[in-house]
């Protein structure tokens, strides 16, 4: 498969850029070779979903600084849905474009050597944690174009890490807001949560890019160290104009747990996907994932736990609802390696569409190379069940209200798995626009 990719980027605008932003020369040569490998790379080939004619090519990679935010309030009202106005958000980081418009932590996290910033100042005052971890144990450079592309192109993103034996109570935010409908957001996003530790993380995407084209090549990195407790809620919700390519990895090692609760509501092409490695033994992932498709977008969705150590868990739980033309794939992919003996890979994927011209299919996928093991899949595609419209409407309930419910229902396990209230609301707001 070939898709059209040349960049007007070169490596003297990749080395100015990298000099601009004062980067280790580690991380300059990173990006200059993954340029030098992008052209030699093929395209991802995402199951039943052809992206030859997708949008990859076609973006501003540098935008003009977007303006501090002195105070929250004066955000756009979008952009305060995602807030929790009935109480005060200490750990919060706002991105507008690529620059850090408003950005704080509280001092008694500072004082526990948390680490919450963006991903330039991340390289310059902690060179050797980011060093460490990027790119490395859960995403590789060369995986394919995507990812190359993504490495050479790196524009933003956040560096997050909690210390061995801090357990945080409350929780991080992060709202990448792209405010310029022509950027492209190349985002790196790298959370580690050292041994004994524990973190829950959300970030929101927002764009309202309807017409201009641009690119979303998103790469994100978990690693739980042993006995750490990860909770990754995200929003996703790029404007049509936005062709995406989002890859968020996971990595547990013993006694760790990765807690994956995504709201997938872009309106543009989309390619997701949502991979951890369970490691360590004892080691065990959730991931729910829910989406609303629309229009004539196309979607491609992957949840894989691959299991490695003994004893491991792992679940996966995907609900969408098609509407009008949009056409979206759910894979779902328990695998089990080979000396991970005793572990458990269990997957639900189910899709309820809402027009006759409407697509969706979900592949539920097991692959075992160990024969002690206990593994399972569910997967269903129809419409709204008209029992459940019936027993509603016999009640007084009018058919659109009763239908609105059913949706809500059908969403609901993986809503409600989101661990900020107030995005758990403007997920459930999302959802209501794009289905009426």
């Amino acid at each position: 498969m070939t898709v059209e990719t040349k960049l007007p980027y070169d490596k003297d605008y990749i080395t100015q850029f990298s000099q601009d932003n004062n980067e280790p020369d580690w991380m300059r040569d990173l990006r200059l070779q993954a340029l030098e490998q992008a052209d030699a790379l093929e395209m991802p080939q995402p199951d039943k979903t052809n992206i030859s004619k997708w949008n990859f090519s076609k973006f501003k990679h540098d935008a003009a600084k977007g303006e501090k935010i002195a105070s929250l309030d004066k955000l756009p009202e979008d952009i305060q849905d995602f807030l929790d106005k009935e109480n005060a958000q200490e750990n919060l980081l706002i991105q507008r474009n690529h620059t850090v418009a408003y950005a704080s932590l509280s001092k008694k996290l500072e004082e526990k050597g948390v680490i919450f910033t963006d991903i330039f100042t991340a390289l310059r005052d902690h060179e050797d944690l980011v060093k460490r971890y990027y790119m490395k144990d859960a995403v590789s450079v060369d995986e394919h174009r995507l990812t190359a592309l993504h490495a050479a192109l790196m524009n933003g993103g956040v560096f997050v890490y909690v210390p061995k034996n801090v357990q945080l109570e409350e929780p991080l935010q992060v709202i990448f807001w792209q405010e310029d409908p022509e950027v492209a957001m190349f985002n790196h996003v790298l959370v580690v949560a050292d041994d004994n530790s524990s973190l829950t993380y959300v970030e929101n995407y927002f764009s309202q890019n309807h017409e201009e084209e641009t690119v979303a090549n998103i790469v994100t990195e978990v690693i739980a160290g042993n006995n750490a407790q990860i909770s990754f809620g995200g929003v996703d919700n790029f404007a049509e104009g936005t062709t995406g390519y989002i890859n968020r990895r996971g990595v547990t090692y013993r006694d760790a747990r990765i807690e994956w609760a995504l709201g997938q509501m872009n309106d543009g092409n989309t390619v997701s996907e949502n991979v951890t490695h369970l490691i360590g033994e004892n080691s065990g992932s959730n991931a729910k994932t829910v989406s609303v498709g629309r229009g004539k977008q196309s979607q491609n969705f992957t949840s894989k736990i691959v299991h490695f150590g003994k004893f491991t868990e792992g679940h996966i739980l995907q609900h969408g609802v098609m509407k009008d033309q949009a056409r979206s794939i759910f894979n779902g992919i328990g695998k089990i390696e080979h000396g991970g003996s005793k572990s458990n890979a269990e997957q639900e994927s189910r899709v309820l569409m809402l027009s006759k011209n409407a697509r969706g299919d979900a592949n539920p996928i097991l692959l075992i190379d160990e024969d002690d093991v206990e593994a399972g899949h569910a997967a269903s595609v129809g419409r709204v069940d008209p029992i459940q419209m019936y027993y509603l409407m016999s009640r007084g309930i009018s058919r659109h209200e009763a239908e609105r419910l059913v949706i809500h229902g059908f969403l609901a396990p993986v809503v409600n798995q989101l661990p900020i209230e107030s995005v758990k609301t403007q997920l459930r707001q999302v959802i209501e626009r794009k289905v009426y």
